[in-house]
């Protein structure tokens, strides 16, 4: 009697799980929920982590509250209430008033950036909603291959260590300059003496964990483009996968896949395209006035007066040439797919079987005539003029992330390049008498 019960029981499904009737296991740990939109393996925890600690996570109100109040403090009233407590003293150092100078300098430059980089993760989040649904990972790489899936996690850890290789030692070096900066270079007059308060102790505390958030906030957001335009590029290799033999795939599924890259590429260039462009003239404006501040001082440079201009300029270098050779290498591998797309259409062309041997001929005319006129198997005549509309669709959709119009690629840096080297020549001109 105890067999049957226990058969019957089990050949009765059991019921569904209620809240009430889930077990002590975390749903985590559930194998059903595996790879569902990433669940059970967070990708990006990593870059979660690091928004928290960086007060820039906007997932709730009081997120967001504490986020703009962190941004106020340390990005806008830190910096101004140093700055303004610091006062040359000849007595500490011979070049302590041209410290003081580019002091100002690599502190507003560093203020413009952080502000543009917040206001940037700010727009993100509004719109986006989400740090998965800004990475285009809305599905958790579910419509990808498992070669995308594989190659892109390691991209999220690398980038992620990417982020910590700039940041931190540039943090030392930082810290060991702001040192030497505070208590043997300038003097510190607060605005509102406290006695028995070490106040350049606290400065130096301050400035530094000012200068912390606003470079990490400018890093992060050059990292995020980063990672955008490597997982297009890992998109991009699993197209030319399709183009092989061995993948048999027709040309409305390839169509289809270039259709979701093309929509992706539009919105990330449409997001990050102000941000570029500000950040390119921020870095040229701080960058010549950086150098006209350096040839008007008659101060000696050491690194004690002028280290803040030195660690500042190689980070901003470091994250914006990362956003620009990130943009550059999606783009030439978007223009590279129409040579791809050729050279498959024509090996389809030349493995069709026909009868009779066409005369050989190079012209794109007798191409079409022998393809079109010569007995192929049944079928082949659509799908001829299928990977043909194919080709004309990517060689018109060549396009990868563009600045308002103009392509982001290998030609537009070397305009950038000499645009830059020009403005430098010509102020080296003005500043500089041979004698």
């Amino acid at each position: 009697m105890a067999s049957e019960e226990e058969q019957s029981s089990l050949e009765e499904p059991s019921p569904p799980r209620t809240p009430t009737s889930w077990p002590s296991q975390p749903l985590l740990l559930d194998p059903a929920y595996a790879r569902s939109k990433s669940v059970i393996h967070d990708e990006l925890r990593s870059f979660r982590v690091f928004l928290q600690w960086c007060a820039l996570d906007h997932s709730s109100p009081a997120a967001r509250a504490a986020s703009y109040a962190a941004f106020l403090a340390l990005a806008l009233a830190v910096p101004a209430a140093v700055t303004a407590s610091l006062r040359a003293d000849a007595s500490l150092s011979p070049a302590s008033a041209s410290a003081v100078t580019f002091n100002r300098v690599a502190t507003l430059t560093a203020s413009g950036l952080a502000a543009v980089s917040f206001v940037t993760m700010a727009v993100f989040f509004r719109r986006c909603g989400g740090l998965r649904q800004l990475l285009f990972l809305d599905g958790g790489l579910r419509d990808d291959t498992a070669f995308v899936r594989r190659r892109y996690e390691r991209e999220l850890d690398r980038a992620f260590r990417l982020l910590a290789a700039l940041l931190v030692p540039a943090l030392c070096v930082e810290a060991a300059h702001k040192a030497v900066f505070f208590f043997s270079t300038v003097r510190v007059d607060p605005l509102l003496p406290l006695p028995h308060v070490p106040w350049r102790a606290v400065a130096l505390v301050a400035t530094v964990a000012s200068w912390v958030y606003r470079t990490g906030v400018f890093l992060l957001v050059c990292v995020l483009f980063r990672l955008t335009c490597e997982l297009q590029i890992l998109r991009f290799e699993g197209i030319y996968h399709m183009f092989d033999a061995e993948a048999c795939a027709a040309a409305d599924e390839i169509f289809v896949e270039h259709r979701r890259i093309r929509t992706q590429l539009l919105a990330t260039s449409h997001r990050y395209r102000v941000f570029i462009i500000c950040c390119l003239v921020t870095i040229t404006v701080s960058q010549l006035g950086a150098l006209l501040v350096a040839l008007s001082s008659q101060d000696g440079k050491s690194f004690a007066n002028s280290g803040d201009l030195l660690v500042g300029s190689s980070v901003q270098l470091s994250g914006f040439f990362m956003c620009l050779f990130g943009a550059a290498r999606i783009t030439h591998r978007a223009q590279r797919i129409v040579s791809i797309a050729s050279q498959w259409h024509m090996r389809m062309l030349s493995a069709a079987p026909h009868h009779g041997k066409p005369a050989v001929s190079t012209s794109a005319s007798d191409i079409d005539r022998v393809a079109l006129t010569a007995p192929l198997l049944p079928g082949a005549g659509c799908d001829y003029k299928s990977r043909q509309a194919l080709v004309t669709y990517l060689w018109h959709n060549s396009g990868g992330i563009t600045l308002f119009g103009f392509t982001l690629d290998r030609g537009l840096l070397h305009t950038i390049f000499a645009f830059e080297m020009t403005l430098v020549l010509w102020i080296l001109s003005k500043a500089v008498v041979f004698s």
